[in-house]
């Protein structure tokens, strides 16, 4: 089951037996855990009804022992085992999934990682229990993310102010939230849109000086910005990391090599991933870097990753090499 049909169904009263829930991206796992152990039973029943293990300290028997007790003067036991990851012998998890008592609630976090499909522990689940894998979002797919999750709740967001939130925060559901979240209180009563000044101000990303406008800085080819960008970046080296950087500027000169390949332009929002609202900025930088010399920018880039890392170079700082590199995008 999707992360949507799984909250679906809890919010209309409608609960299973088990829930197995795996996967890199750990968002989804908790807000679906605690959703059930905030929601299933009434506060008066959770002292005796409501268990919360931990893989790595519990054992399977102990995990089994509390999911086969019955419910003390309420209709469920919700019983939940953070950390499954790290259960021992949790195979054995299979028997209780042949046959689980209806009025226990078992909610299984296994994160970071999932349950051999070819297993049996698996196989039975999949036939009594819901299952959730949880997959990790690409880089691309976070700035729509953002504007669904805000359309959900009543605000809006332009697509440059998600744009940057991801390049900021990466692709952590749990981190981004917690930042659109304080967006939201933040704003006044019957402001519903998030702009880069809000973002600026309250989550620390410098609307001038950020990874973004230095992509749209060497896309232009505006020599000025995009070193006034990078010696921001080297007075500030732990808000604007050098592996950050090059990650972010090779996907960036990706795309461009990618668009100048397309047989059809009409088409470049789906085939690069990216808002409409974008595609025109692709465009232009297309213009402005052939195809051979996009090749040789990401060259380069691969060039100052290594040398980021120590090879080839002994001495260096990382704004001496992003200052180099910058150099030799541009020129």
């Amino acid at each position: 089951m999707t992360f949507e049909q799984i909250m679906t169904e809890l919010k209309s009263g409608k609960f299973r037996p088990i829930y197995f829930l795996m996967g890199e991206e750990p968002y989804y796992i908790d807000v679906i855990t605690d959703y059930i152990a905030e929601n299933v039973l009434q506060e008066h029943e959770k002292a005796f009804n409501q268990v919360v293990m931990y893989g790595k300290d519990a054992n399977v028997y102990a995990v089994l022992d509390a999911a086969k007790r019955f419910p003390m003067m309420s209709q469920y036991q919700v019983v939940i085992v953070k950390e499954a990851q790290n259960l021992k012998e949790i195979d054995k998890l299979q028997y209780y999934a042949e046959k689980p008592l209806k009025s226990t609630i078992l909610v299984l976090n296994y994160k970071y990682k999932t349950l051999d499909k070819r297993s049996k522990l698996y196989k039975q689940l999949d036939k009594t229990a819901v299952v959730l894998d949880s997959k990790k979002l690409y880089d691309n797919q976070v700035p729509a993310w953002i504007s669904n999750y805000l359309s959900g709740r009543g605000y809006t967001i332009a697509p440059a102010g998600s744009n940057l939130l991801t390049e900021y925060l990466g692709a952590d559901l749990g981190k981004i939230v917690n930042e659109l979240n304080k967006l939201m209180i933040v704003l006044p009563v019957h402001e519903k849109q998030i702009t880069l000044e809000h973002i600026e101000k309250n989550v620390g990303i410098s609307k001038e000086y950020n990874v973004y406008e230095l992509q749209n800085a060497l896309g232009e080819k505006d020599v000025l910005k995009a070193n006034r960008i990078i010696r921001h970046f080297t007075q500030n080296p732990g808000n604007n990391p050098m592996v950050m950087v090059i990650s972010s500027l090779y996907a960036y000169f990706v795309k461009i090599l990618t668009y100048h390949y397309l047989a059809d332009k009409s088409q470049a929002a789906s085939a690069l991933r990216v808002h409409p609202f974008f595609v025109k900025q692709y465009e232009a930088s297309a213009r402005k870097y052939p195809a051979n010399k996009v090749v040789q920018v990401i060259s380069i880039l691969r060039e100052y990753d290594l040398k980021s890392k120590g090879v080839g170079n002994t001495s260096a700082s990382d704004g001496d090499l992003m200052r180099e590199m910058v150099y030799k995008i541009l020129h």
